[in-house]
This record gives C-alpha cells, sequence and structure tokens, in this order.
C-alpha cells in the first residue's frame, strides 16, 4: 500500500472520531431519521449538531434529503453499519479482558504480599 492509502485510512478514522458523529451513525442504522428526531436523542445543541451532520455529509457517509422544511439524514450504505458493528464486538472483548484482569488484581490484592 502507499502512504497516500494509509493516509486515506487515517482521515476517514479520524472523522469518526467524535462522539457525536458516532452516536448519530448509530441511530441512522434504524433507517432514515429526520434531524428534529436526531437533535430529541442526542440533546445537544442544534448547532453542534449540524456541524456533526456537515462533517459526515461531506464525507460521504451519510446523505441528505428535503422533505419540505424538513431534513432526513441516512447512512450512504450499509458498511457503515457493518463497522459499527465490529466496533462493538471489539469494545465489548477489550471490556470484557479488562474485567477479568481487574477481578485477578482485586483477588491478588486481598491475598496480601508474597514471600519469596
Amino acid at each position: 500500500m502507499t502512504v497516500a492509502i494509509y493516509q486515506a485510512k487515517a482521515e476517514f478514522f479520524r472523522m469518526l472520531g467524535h462522539p457525536v458523529r458516532i452516536r448519530v451513525l448509530e441511530l441512522l442504522q434504524a433507517g432514515p431519521t429526520p434531524v428534529r428526531c436526531l437533535l430529541a436523542e442526542l440533546e445537544v445543541e442544534p448547532s453542534s449538531l449540524s456541524q456533526q451532520l456537515a462533517v459526515l455529509r461531506r464525507s460521504g457517509i451519510v446523505t441528505a434529503t428535503r422533505d419540505g422544511s424538513t431534513v432526513v439524514y441516512a447512512l450512504a450504505g450499509g458498511d457503515v453499519a457493518d463497522l459499527l458493528r465490529a466496533a462493538r464486538r471489539i469494545l465489548t472483548g477489550l471490556l470484557a479482558d479488562r474485567d477479568v484482569l481487574l477481578a485477578e488484581l482485586r483477588a491478588a490484592g486481598d491475598q496480601g504480599p508474597t514471600a519469596p
């Protein structure tokens, strides 16, 4: 792979690197959603949501259509939903491993220091 491909991948993951954007993408997995519904779910300022939607729209990961005065957003393709599901699986595994480690540390702490 060329450096340009790595750069493009890094930019893509940077674009995903905001909690509001991730939550918007999760909400859009249920189907096309009007901005007013996104606002109600996210509880962020309209200007903040507008900025995050603009980033997602410019990247091509979501589409926007106007129905009268209502703007409806949708995922541009099913691959985004697949990516979010993969991220959830990875995080679940990582957090489960941390729970096991934490339990082991707590158990070892209860036993006190061991003599050599």
